[in-house]
């Protein structure tokens, strides 16, 4: 039977299903949460590496990690088992990626700074490996589970509520439980002795989702597409990869996740900077932030299907990214023109807290749209090179964005280079002007990148109509090809009646 029958005849995607493939995308956001917020200040402010060395390490590691994806995107693609083309790989990440984020946050002690470096640069890549070695596989299994314009957006709201779960959930227990701030002083984010239990339930928690996706799942594999039967050398399918990618709305999606990169990496890096020092917050502060970016979060969830029927995917993007950004601004806005409230007041406390869940939620229809837009690609470039290529176009989408978002990563450190952001600093302790120069530099910054990332994504073509069109075209051409291997006893192109529309 082809792989076009397969699919034909398999039965509706349902909850159960979905749910165990949306859960393991907690694996990817909690480890994805825990080094944007965490990392840094853990590597400068308690192990005591300077923020130039752990920016330079953190954006090798990326780059590194990034030119890796498309070979593990067309490998995937290709692949021939009887467990199909993603699962394999996904099951073999799920032990060395936990053990390998333990082992991150748990640095020897009494190496020098040198061996504390390399230290890092191998387990920040090691983490990021084996993330994109479940990750990526993950992302290209959506495609083929959802294929309607509307349930495909649907499935990716699942996903991000485990998003949100995964990653601001654990924010909120690091903040609330592992790294709680102690009565007596000690304790919080900048003392080492929480992040071993953080670690620990990390590991257990990436382990035990990927395992909960691979085994929910595996009972699709029979209906999914597979590789074809094929010799091909590396420059055919270097070949094949060009005519993939050169995809005018890939292009546009590619490119605005470049620059949208760069702008999450640089405020992600910079996140907790703001927080403990521009703000003074303390710790169940940083906890009520937390949690208010996990109920904006699942508000988002529950909004972003709607405002894909009402708008469309693309200009519901559009119009809710720029909203996001000019909610995010304006508590620093406020506070450089002295018209926000002072540090410690209750007023000041509700600002944040109103523009936390106000920007999660909508980053977190953002989210959806943008990996829905992404996914509706597969369809599109599958109608131009009658190739199925989930993981090579999320692999490549993935390649620009980690490359870049490591210039985020590096943005954010040069920021505290060149003001001078004291080491290992209490909160009280940092000089006005040089929170002032962070919030100066900050705005521009995020508005720039940002701005270029919503024009990007205007110029992406593929709408419901094109979607249902792509979809009707390539069901005509699975019914044709499985007419021509029954056969004639078929008839001049007659469809079997299991396949017939």
């Amino acid at each position: 039977m082809t792989a076009a029958a397969r699919a034909a005849e398999a039965p509706r995607l349902g909850f159960p299903t979905k749910l165990a493939y949306a859960v393991g995308s907690t694996a990817t956001n909690l480890k994805l949460r825990a080094l944007s917020t965490f990392l840094v200040i853990f590597y400068n402010q308690v192990v005591g590496l300077p923020p130039a060395t752990v920016g330079s390490i953190l954006a090798l590691a990326l780059l590194l990690d990034a030119f890796l994806d498309p070979i593990l995107g067309q490998i995937s693609d290709n692949v021939r088992s009887r467990f199909g083309r993603r699962h394999p790989f996904m099951l073999a990440a799920a032990l060395p990626y936990a053990v390998c984020f333990f082992l991150l946050w748990n640095p020897p002690l009494g190496w020098s700074n040198e061996a504390l470096g390399v230290y890092l640069m191998v387990l920040i890549f090691s983490v990021r490996f084996f993330d994109t070695f479940f990750e990526l596989p993950h992302q290209a299994l959506a495609p083929e589970l959802a294929k309607g314009y509307d349930e495909r957006t649907n499935l990716m709201a699942l996903r991000h509520f485990f998003l949100v779960a995964g990653g601001l959930g654990m924010t909120v227990l690091a903040y609330q439980v592992f790294l709680k701030a102690r009565p007596d002083g000690t304790g919080g984010v900048l003392a080492r002795d929480g992040y071993f239990a953080y670690s620990l339930t990390g590991a257990i928690v990436i382990f035990v989702t990927i395992l909960v996706s691979v085994f929910g799942t595996a009972h699709r594999i029979p209906y999914l597409a597979e590789a074809p039967r094929r010799r091909i050398t590396v420059k055919g399918m270097a070949v094949e990869m060009f005519h993939t990618l050169n995809n005018r709305s890939f292009i546009a999606m590619a490119l605005a996740s470049m620059f949208v990169a760069v702008g999450v990496g640089a405020r992600n890096g910079l996140e907790i900077y703001f927080g403990l020092y521009f703000w003074q917050l303390s710790q169940p502060q940083l906890a009520g932030l937390a949690t208010m970016s996990v109920i904006g979060g699942f508000i988002g969830v529950f909004l972003a299907p709607g405002v894909s029927r009402w708008l469309g995917k693309k200009w519901g993007a559009v119009a809710t990214f720029i909203a996001a950004v000019a909610v995010h601004i304006t508590p620093v806005s406020l506070r450089l023109l002295d018209l926000a409230p002072a540090n410690g007041t209750r007023e000041l406390i509700w600002l944040l807290y109103g523009e936390e869940i106000v920007n999660a939620t909508l980053a977190g229809i953002i989210a959806i749209l943008l990996a829905s837009l992404v996914a509706d690609v597969v369809e599109d470039a599958e109608v131009k090179t009658g190739r199925r290529s989930e993981g090579l176009l999320l692999s490549a989408n993935n390649l620009l964005r980690k490359a870049v978002s490591s210039g985020g990563i590096l943005v954010a450190t040069t920021v505290l280079t060149l003001i001078g952001f004291p080491e290992k600093a209490e909160r009280n302790e940092v000089p006005a002007d040089v929170l002032r120069n962070l919030g100066l530099a900050y705005i521009p910054m995020i508005v720039g990148f940002y701005a270029v990332g919503i024009a990007l994504i205007s110029t992406y073509t593929i709408n419901r109509e094109r979607h249902m069109e792509n979809l009707a075209r390539l069901e005509a051409r699975a019914v044709g090809a499985a007419a021509d291997e029954a056969g004639p006893g078929l008839g001049s192109g007659e469809a079997p009646a299991n396949l017939k529309t």
